[in-house]
C-alpha cells in the first residue's frame, strides 16, 4: 500500500497550520507551497477539501488564508487519512475477469488489512505528528517564511 500525493500534501498542510497556533496571520496558499515546493493548483486542490471537511477555515481574498477550523488533539490520523485516501479498495476484482472471484478471500484479507492499518492510525491525532522535532521544524519554517 502507498499513500497518495493527495494525502500527503493533506497531511502536511494540516501539520504546518497546527503548529501556526499563536500566529496572528493566516497562512497562504503560497506560503505553504513555497515551503513544501507543491503546486499551487494541486494545494487549492487539498485545501479545498480540508475546508470541506470543517477541519480548516479558508478564507478568500487579500487578507486571506488558512487556519485550522478545530484542535489537533481531536483529529485522529486514521480519519484524516480515511477521508483523505477514500474508501477504495486495495484492489478491483469487480472490474477484472477473474475466475477466483467467487472463492477468493484476498478480498476480505485486504479489507480487514485496511481496517487494521486505520484502527492503529487512529492511534495518533494531529497534535502528535506536530510533537518534537517535527514540530520544531515547522516552527523554523514559520519563522523564515515571516522573515522574507
Amino acid at each position: 500500500m502507498r499513500l497518495t500525493r493527495y494525502s500527503d500534501i493533506g497531511l502536511r498542510v494540516l501539520i504546518y497550520l497546527a503548529r501556526s497556533g499563536t500566529r496572528e496571520s493566516q497562512i497562504t496558499v503560497a506560503e505553504i507551497a513555497a515551503q513544501f515546493d507543491i503546486p499551487i493548483n494541486h494545494l487549492i486542490k487539498v485545501a479545498g477539501h480540508l475546508a470541506r471537511t470543517g477541519w480548516v477555515d479558508a478564507t478568500r481574498g487579500r487578507n486571506g488564508g488558512l487556519r485550522l477550523a478545530i484542535d489537533a488533539t481531536t483529529l485522529h490520523v486514521g480519519t484524516i487519512l480515511l477521508e483523505l485516501e477514500g474508501k477504495d479498495e486495495l484492489i478491483d476484482c469487480d472490474g477484472l475477469a477473474c475466475h477466483l472471484r467467487k472463492d477468493c478471500i484476498l478480498r476480505d484479507a485486504l479489507k480487514v488489512g485496511m481496517q487494521a492499518f486505520y484502527d492503529a492510525m487512529n492511534g495518533y491525532t494531529l497534535a502528535d505528528l506536530c510533537d518534537g522535532k517535527t514540530g520544531e521544524q515547522v516552527v523554523r519554517m514559520h519563522r523564515s517564511f515571516l522573515k522574507q
